[in-house]
């Protein structure tokens, strides 16, 4: 007994576990949906989705002005190319997907102000205690 409530925190935190850089892989093309073209002068939002288990046979649908640009997968990231200035950035669910993945209610969003040639960084936690979350890294 003693032995299964020491492993209760560490399934409850598993959901926050960072990925070791080895094992995070670029989203696919085709789950590209917008804001590949590069451009003089552009910024870059980069994003990452954390390796954590909740949702993790889902894809999360990453969105840049309200416009869905991926689908990512656990342990995937992607960069995307947008003109300087402020964006809102966002997650909700993947309404592409199939049986449970495509509903209930999911959205986060935050604003970021990025300037010519700046990376703005994010990541896609998932936690046990409170679900998807988006965070701002820079």
């Amino acid at each position: 007994m003693r032995s299964i409530l020491a492993i209760i925190p560490l399934l409850a935190l598993a959901g926050c576990a960072s990925i070791p850089s080895d094992e995070v892989r670029p989203v696919p093309g085709k789950r590209l949906l917008a804001y590949q073209e590069s451009a003089t002068g552009s910024s870059q939002l980069t994003v990452e989705r954390d390796s954590g288990f909740l949702g993790a046979g889902c894809y999360v649908s990453f969105s840049i002005d309200r416009q869905v640009a991926a689908r990512i997968a656990v342990s995937e990231e992607a960069s995307f190319n947008v003109p300087p200035g402020t964006h809102v950035v966002g997650i909700g669910i993947d309404e592409q997907g199939e049986g449970l993945c495509s509903k209930g209610y999911l959205k986060r969003e935050l604003a970021v102000t990025v300037a010519a040639g700046e990376t703005g960084r994010f990541r896609i936690l998932s936690d046990n205690r409170i679900g998807f979350d988006i965070r701002h890294l820079d």
